[in-house]
């Protein structure tokens, strides 16, 4: 039933408060190695690319590119932590960002209802996918599959193949349109989401329990956590911020089409797994997660002002996705040996 596993590997203040400093340096690397290549990537394209990367205009395009991504890897990252994937949160942006869309276009409903029922029904399809990991007993890279393919042909279905068009509300164009300090409104979004999943998983009981569950289901079980609540609790909150990112995509876009969105799952599920790799290695957290969409953002982003051909995002995405899941892969078995 666990399509990951959640473990930890930080080092403990015991376990650092007899080392010299170069010891601690060296125990440290792994939990920040990719802190700080985030930085020298950042550092070396500053210099290499002096007049195109260290600018504002640059800041404001990874922000605008990447802020949906971030929203998508931190939907993932959720239920991870209590041991299951969600692939919804590919498939699931496809749909909502048409509806978004061709709810206020064909059916005339105001956008801030529209909004409210884009965000429903993402609630909806997270409880629907816990259902069926948690009662049907379906394992979460299956089930959310499933789930995700029916969810992409209702947008193929409600659009025809065809894109959906029309004038929008000033309104619904400033959800996304709209600047804060200089910056697009959306990196806002996303600081706000980051700071109060941050609170929830390290400083709730409810973050405890879902790394609990993550790290072991029956034993969480037998301590009296209700892992099926907390499970399904997960998902629905991945669906709502699934739908969140929809919403904001249909604002960003103006148009609906199917075709548009599957480009996001991948790197959404990179930036997770890139954020259990880091901070609090073998186990995935906000801060990782954020740092994975951020060196994502960055390496694209300095490869393609280098003249990087139009394959060279999901090569660069695909490649990352691999290291991440091997490096986390031997966190776990290192954190194994290391129980024995």
């Amino acid at each position: 039933m666990q399509s990951i596993e959640s473990n930890a590997l930080e080092p403990t203040k015991a376990e650092l408060r007899d080392l010299t400093l170069a010891q601690k340096l060296i125990r440290l690397a792994p939990t920040y190695g990719l802190v700080i290549l985030t930085v020298f990537l950042l550092v070396l394209f500053s210099i290499l690319l002096p007049n195109t990367f260290p600018t504002l205009l640059n800041l404001r395009a990874i922000i605008s590119d990447k802020a949906i991504i971030a929203i998508l890897s931190l939907a993932a990252m959720i239920p991870m932590a209590a041991g299951r994937i969600d692939l919804t949160v590919g498939y699931g942006i496809v749909l909502w960002h048409i509806l978004a869309i061709s709810l206020q276009t064909l059916y005339g409903i105001p956008w801030p209802v529209a909004v409210v029922i884009v965000l429903l029904l993402g609630c909806f399809v997270g409880f629907l996918n816990g259902l069926l990991v948690e009662i049907a007993k379906i394992d979460a890279f299956i089930a959310t599959l499933g789930t995700g393919t029916v969810l992409y042909a209702l947008a193929l279905a409600h659009t025809g193949g065809r894109q959906m068009v029309g004038v929008l509300p000033d309104g619904f164009y400033a959800i996304n349109g709209t600047f804060v300090f200089g910056l697009p409104i959306t990196g806002f979004y996303v600081m706000a989401i980051v700071v109060a999943l941050w609170l929830v998983l390290e400083y709730t009981p409810i973050g405890r329990y879902l790394y609990a569950i993550g790290a072991n289901p029956r034993a969480a079980e037998l301590n009296g956590i209700p892992t099926r609540k907390y499970v399904i609790g997960a998902f629905v909150t991945s669906g709502v911020m699934t739908a969140l990112a929809g919403v904001l995509l249909a604002s960003k876009l103006r148009i609906g089409q199917a075709s548009v969105g599957l480009e996001f799952l991948l790197p959404a599920l990179v930036g997770a797994f890139l954020g259990s790799t880091t901070i609090k290695p073998g186990r995935v957290n906000v801060w990782g997660t954020m740092v994975g969409v951020a060196i994502l953002a960055i390496g694209i982003s300095g490869i393609q002002q280098f003249g990087g051909s139009f394959w060279v995002e999901p090569m660069f995405n695909g490649v990352t996705l691999l290291v991440a899941i091997g490096i986390a892969g031997y966190a776990q078995r290192r954190k194994g040996a290391a129980k024995k």
